[in-house]
């Protein structure tokens, strides 16, 4: 309590979002703090909670082997 999630983050995107909200926006618990933010959900509008959420959902498929996007129907 209170609800966290760590999300991926493009590095100077992740470094401008912990700017602006210093409260809700962290860097990474236990992660590589230069990609990864720790975001309080109650900290943020909803809207952005979820463009956070689908950037980094991106960027984790994008890390994926060929063959693992493929089966997402991401190539």
């Amino acid at each position: 309590d209170p609800l966290t999630v760590n999300l991926k983050c493009d590095p100077d995107e992740a470094v401008r979002l912990r700017e602006e909200h210093p409260a809700a926006i962290v860097p990474g618990w236990h992660m590589n703090k230069r990609h990864w933010n720790t975001v309080t959900v109650s900290g943020i509008p909803d809207r952005l909670l979820r463009e956070l959420i689908e950037d980094s959902y991106d960027l984790v498929v994008a890390g994926l082997p060929r063959a693992d996007r493929l089966r997402l129907d991401r190539p």
